[in-house]
């Protein structure tokens, strides 16, 4: 008999999809299989509704934001250099945070070595939180963007993304959301979180799959386009169509991931955000609680948190925690330093980072058992 797969990696990408997710796929790639945008035929027409319905999701689950301000990215990463890219001038000041993940730092890292902005980096805590003072402290005259993730992908602190917005729109600034851990699992009472623009990617938490992410940014805050390309609009112009989704979107869009995203989201709603994710937040409360009573195993987890639990086994390197979880029983984790570069100097987990276990709505107590006994093996040595 093979043994179970304990899938515990959800902060990456959830698994396993619901079923609706995988059938609106499914009749995309084997039945539409045309491009959104670009013809008439029926097909065609009907690839150009499943996008149409795929942005009116990201409308509502940004908290009702208009879904004509909302542009489909390709990926996440890419809907966040697009804003980031986008919106900075030379000789801007930037605030960051250490909680931030590479998708971010990154771009905005790239920008101060080459001299085109000035980059801050606010602290967090050692749960990854991120008090809202440090960005006030942060703040210069020439300060015009604030960028945060919402949500940290180590120890899933849930930063006060409203007392940061008030801060930075008190002074005349503006806030890019990273809200790749928080869609589908952190309502949204205000559009965006109060944030001026908000990426999500479709894969992770919002339970669709690759190949889509959100853009949505206020009225008023239009990023310059940084692509350039085919849009199947305005195509006898050089120039890029005006409408702010289109002149975002150069390229072929990925019709069945757009199925996928909007089915993705009809069966949250249908759920409730909060319910579903309540289940994977109870899961790691669990396992954070029982991992934090073993001997020489050190818990990195924030209250109030995502369903993320980071730790570490005293004696053992995260990559072969790893490795044991799954040889053992199946249990399957990420180890490392998570696409966050800076977080861990505040953990003090610079050496190898830590394991992450990341529990979804698919996840049970028996996984979380699982997840617990391994680790109280190697703790006893």
């Amino acid at each position: 008999m093979s043994r179970p797969r304990r899938y515990l990696d959800n902060a990456a990408t959830t698994w396993p999809k619901p079923p609706e997710v995988l059938a609106a796929w499914r009749r995309a790639a084997e039945e539409v299989g045309a491009t959104a945008g670009r013809g008439l035929y029926s097909e065609a027409v009907e690839a150009t509704a499943i996008q149409a319905r795929a942005r009116a999701a990201a409308g509502r689950l940004f908290g009702g934001v208009d879904p004509g301000r909302v542009a489909l990215p390709s990926g996440c990463t890419l809907g966040l250099n697009l804003a980031i890219h986008g919106l900075v001038r030379p000789g801007d000041h930037v605030i960051a945070t250490a909680a931030d993940h590479n998708a971010t730092l990154r771009p905005l890292h790239a920008l101060a070595t080459r001299g085109v902005i000035d980059l801050a980096i606010a602290p967090c805590d050692a749960a990854g939180g991120v008090d809202p003072a440090a960005i006030a402290a942060a703040w210069r005259p020439a300060t015009r963007l604030v960028v945060c993730s919402h949500v940290s992908n180590v120890t899933g602190a849930v930063q006060d993304v409203v007392a940061i917005t008030a801060i930075a729109h008190e002074r005349g600034g503006l806030v890019v959301l990273d809200a790749a851990q928080s869609l589908g699992i952190v309502p949204a009472p205000r559009p965006g979180w109060g944030a001026d623009v908000v990426v999500a990617p479709a894969h992770k938490w919002l339970l669709g799959t690759a190949g889509v992410a959100f853009l949505w940014a206020r009225e008023g805050v239009e990023p310059t386009t940084v692509v350039q390309g085919g849009t199947g609009s305005a195509s006898e112009s050089l120039e890029m169509p005006e409408a702010f989704a289109e002149r975002l979107e150069p390229g072929t869009p990925d019709v069945p991931a757009l199925a996928a995203v909007a089915a993705a989201a009809a069966w949250l709603e249908a759920r409730g955000v909060g319910a579903v994710a309540a289940v994977g937040i109870g899961l790691a409360d669990r396992a954070a609680a029982e991992l934090g009573r073993l001997s020489g195993v050190t818990v990195a987890r924030a209250a109030s948190a995502a369903p993320i639990v980071s730790f570490t086994v005293e004696g053992y390197d995260p990559a072969d925690v790893a490795a044991i979880l799954e040889q053992a029983g199946g249990v399957q984790v990420r180890s490392g330093f998570h696409c966050a570069a800076v977080i861990h100097d505040s953990l003090k987990t610079r050496a190898g980072g830590t394991v992450r276990a990341s529990f979804g709505p698919f996840n049970d107590a028996a996984d979380v058992e699982a997840l617990v006994g391994a680790v109280a093996a190697l703790s006893r040595g």
